[in-house]
């Protein structure tokens, strides 16, 4: 079997190599910024061992975690809280997703040096409310009139922010003109001929895409740096002006899609997709209550790529900020549980994932829990392992290329 580096090595083969450094870079910081790069080593090391119990085949957006819940606009207007990353989704089954995100609840538990008893019950407060959401087969959503405790203050904090906001942290103004800017450090400056050709598209897709803004042009581009996972793939940030609105504008996001890294370890046949962009928000659209606004696909030089709106009102709660109040965390948990569950129940019996039916009976079963928490409280500990083993070739610079 392959080791450590050459696996990550391997996955990672056709990332850009200038910005892979600075992915393997953000690994090191903690156990759980490393297991957020690594989601390919859960699956490949999940369908070696084959432990999890059997579930109902499920959409799952592959990679959840405790970050990976968020605040978005919806094409309705109106400010949710729901999963919010759906790069690595794919039909399997329902346990997956809840090993995956019971053993983020381990791994960042840790990190942030919270007792193991904690995460345990949380673990466990998980999994409960999952269950039972499940077997009441009737999907929930969160908005600020629903939401309670630290995600209403969440919610109603993300709806303050303005479009004025996100341009004033993105954009800069020089001689009455205002344009992406290049100090942010999450912003790279794009050659002349690429920036071209990315703006013509740009404005192409506007004038013939359903989903694209009307009336607007593209001013300024710069190439973005997010995430820990994504970090090396394409992705372009865009600012829109209004043709026919005084001072009105937009910020677009434009992420390179590529192959699920769930996929290869699947024993479930996945659909026939036009394209990896076409996956991606194919399941994040009906696993959400209500799509994101301006959520659309694109090929640019023959690569699928996803555009939605970088919204001032998207954010991502940090578990950090909860470390000191295990209410507000409980809370959290319960919330993200019951999510799931609900995007499940939302998507079920749609093309291969089990019927509602199923979903309730097993969340009626609980003979289940108690091995999704064995495997996630042992593979947290492997994943343990792995970063101790990760930082050492890091510096000793196995991971330098030319």
């Amino acid at each position: 079997m392959r080791n450590l580096a050459e696996r990550l090595a391997l996955f990672n083969r056709g990332l850009l190599p200038d910005l892979l450094q600075l992915k393997y870079e953000a690994m090191t910081e903690n156990t759980f910024r490393f297991y957020r790069g690594t989601c390919h080593l859960f699956y490949e090391d999940l369908a070696a061992a084959q432990p999890l119990p059997l579930s109902p085949l499920a959409w799952i957006c592959g990679d959840l975690h405790i970050e990976n819940y968020g605040s978005y606009k919806g094409d309705n207007k109106l400010v949710y809280f729901d999963l919010n990353d759906f790069d690595e989704a794919v039909l399997a089954p329902a346990s997956y997703e809840l090993a995956r995100m019971v053993s983020s609840i381990f791994i960042a538990f840790e990190s942030l040096e919270i007792e193991p008893e904690k995460a345990l019950k949380m673990a466990r407060l998980f999994l409960k409310t999952y269950s039972a959401t499940l077997a009441k087969g009737k999907a929930i959503s969160i908005e600020p009139r629903t939401a309670k405790g630290i995600v209403s203050d969440f919610l109603n904090s993300a709806i303050r922010n303005t479009e004025k906001d996100i341009l004033k942290k993105r954009t800069i103004s020089r001689k009455k003109r205002i344009m992406l800017s290049l100090e942010d450090e999450r912003h790279f400056k794009i050659e002349k001929q690429l920036r071209h050709d990315l703006r013509d598209h740009i404005n192409e897709w506007i004038k013939t895409s359903s989903d694209g803004p009307y009336n607007y042009e593209v001013i300024s581009t710069v190439f973005r740096l997010a995430g820990t996972g994504s970090v090396g793939v394409k992705r372009y940030l865009f600012l829109l002006k209004s043709t026919n609105t005084k001072n009105k504008y937009l910020l677009i996001d434009m992420k390179q899609a590529r192959s699920s890294s769930v996929q290869p370890y699947l024993p479930v046949k996945q659909l026939n997709w036009l394209n990896e962009a076409e996956r991606v928000i194919s399941i994040q659209q009906r696993m959400q209550n209500v799509p994101a606004a301006l959520l659309s696909t694109t090929i640019f030089r023959d690569e699928p790529f996803i555009i939605q709106e970088l919204q001032p009102v998207k954010d991502t709660i940090k578990f950090k900020l909860l470390k000191e109040n295990y209410r507000d965390m409980y809370q959290v948990i319960d919330d993200m549980a019951a999510l799931v569950a609900s995007a499940q129940l939302r998507s079920g019996g749609m093309q291969g994932s089990g019927t509602i039916d199923e979903l309730m009976a097993f969340g009626n079963d609980q003979g289940w829990q108690e091995e999704v928490i064995n495997y996630a409280e042992e593979y947290a500990l492997r994943v343990k392992r792995y970063f101790r083993q990760f930082k050492k070739d890091f510096r000793a610079g196995v991971f330098n290329h030319p």
